[in-house]
């Protein structure tokens, strides 16, 4: 299928915005030199494949290994902005089972000029993709990957980057499942994106080559399905991590309503979305797979099956624009599917985010124009932690319109990134928060 010029134009100005270079087809740093699996035509190193026996505690180290910064400049103090390491660590899924996840660590050259030791900031990844090649651990590496089969933009390295430049050390999550060969990515499971955001930390204080302390101020950083994984962070973090106290958390346009985000993304450029989350749902409740089987026609089965090794530039060229009747026997929508079966109702009813209140400061951003991750169930985030006692800032980004689509969800990243930066580096500095909730309406 040609690229639809829509999504091709965002898709290079994704790229042209963060300034990548082409890399290689297959990835490398592996440890063993050896690669254990292929997806879409690029290797996947060994360091990937999970061991058999997984260690007891989450957040352990299961291995380590140095990782080749792209955007990297030699130095007389070390490489320039830091000494990066691919990592593997232990976590626990959505139904308490043990899994190993991949990440990177990266030690900053600079100084630290803030109050008390260097920080550590957890940054969660915006949408890669499902294959394991999409892993933001692989984009550091490779920024932009073009094959002929596999298109993979490393859009978050510019976040990890202006941290890096600030003295702040960063630890960035693959998630569960991506990058790693035993299982498929749970694409925006809130559990499971908490839980791999929280153990990221714990693995990074572990490591040799980190200088953070057990006093070094903790930060969470995400946008789009890393602001839903750091919003889910903030608030089951009291629960699951109690080791883990958060200075801050900044959460851009958290999809906190998959139901109502669902319906948005269908039709849209990011509507290979769909099939990811779908996968992701089956894999982590396979109770609702005689539902998919009732549904879901062979159109729908290959497309589910394709999306499942695909990174976010493929679906874009691929899947933009497409609706999902076209994947249904029945000719419904998903969103239809969702309102006329109370399993899968109740499944995204528990992935909703907002329930439980956070006990550290954040801030919700949302681009005001936004209609792939809709800005008023963004906002309606905000007010259910306010409404709940906790300490938020939410800050709305004024952009114009340009009609629909991908441009209108990522114009809000880069206008506020600065924004959120320094709203966070405060928090690591010690310097207390604010809250604007008594200027939101917080009633229904």
């Amino acid at each position: 299928m040609p690229p639809r010029p829509r999504t091709l134009a965002a898709a290079v100005t994704v790229a042209l915005a963060l300034g990548a270079q082409a890399a290689p087809a297959a990835a490398t740093g592996s440890a063993t030199g050896s690669t254990t699996e292929v997806s879409r035509g690029v290797e996947i190193p060994a360091f990937y494949t999970p061991p058999s026996t997984l260690p007891d505690a989450d957040g352990a180290l299961i291995r380590s290994e140095p990782l080749r910064l792209a955007l990297s400049l030699p130095s007389l103090g070390g490489p320039l902005p830091g000494r990066a390491t691919r990592l593997m660590y232990k976590s626990t899924d959505a139904n308490g089972e043990p899994v190993a996840v991949t990440g990177a660590y990266i030690e900053p050259a600079a100084e630290w000029r803030g109050d008390g030791p260097r920080p550590l900031v957890a940054v969660a990844p915006g949408t890669m993709g499902q294959g394991d090649q999409c892993a933001a651990s692989m984009a550091l590496e490779h920024p932009l990957l073009l094959n002929g089969e596999t298109v993979s933009v490393g859009y978050e390295d510019l976040s990890v980057y202006r941290l890096l430049l600030r003295g702040v050390a960063v630890v960035v999550t693959d998630y569960v499942g991506l990058g790693t060969t035993d299982r498929l990515h749970t694409y925006v499971n809130r559990v499971d994106g908490a839980h791999a955001v929280l153990d990221a930390v714990r693995a990074a204080r572990s490591l040799d080559s980190s200088s953070v302390t057990p006093e070094s101020r903790v930060g969470l950083f995400g946008y789009s399905q890393g602001g839903g994984a750091t919003a889910a962070a903030a608030e089951l973090q009291p629960s699951y991590a109690p080791d883990v106290e958060l200075a801050g958390t900044y959460a851009g346009a958290p999809p906190a309503d998959l139901t109502e985000v669902t319906e948005a993304i269908d039709g849209g450029d990011l509507a290979g979305a769909l099939g990811w989350s779908l996968n992701g749902f089956l894999q982590t409740e396979p109770a609702l797979r005689p539902i998919a089987d009732r549904y879901v026609n062979t159109a729908g089965e290959e497309a589910l099956k394709d999306l499942s090794t695909m990174c976010v530039g493929d679906a874009l060229f691929a899947y933009g624009g497409d609706s999902s009747t076209d994947w249904t026997e029945t000719g419904q929508s998903l969103s239809d599917i969702i309102r006329a079966e109370p399993a899968l109702q109740a499944f995204l009813a528990e992935q909703r985010i907002g329930s439980l209140k956070p006990d550290s400061p954040v801030r919700v951003a949302t681009g005001v124009s936004d209609d792939l991750v809709p800005h008023e169930q963004s906002r309606r985030l905000a007010v259910d932690w306010c409404r709940k006692g906790a300490k938020v800032t939410y800050d709305p980004v004024l952009l114009p319109g340009v009609g629909s689509g991908l441009l209108n969800h990522f114009a809000p990243l880069l206008a506020d990134q600065g924004k959120a930066i320094t709203w966070l580096t405060d928090r690591l500095s010690g310097k207390p928060a604010g809250s604007n909730c008594r200027s939101m309406p917080v009633q229904p």
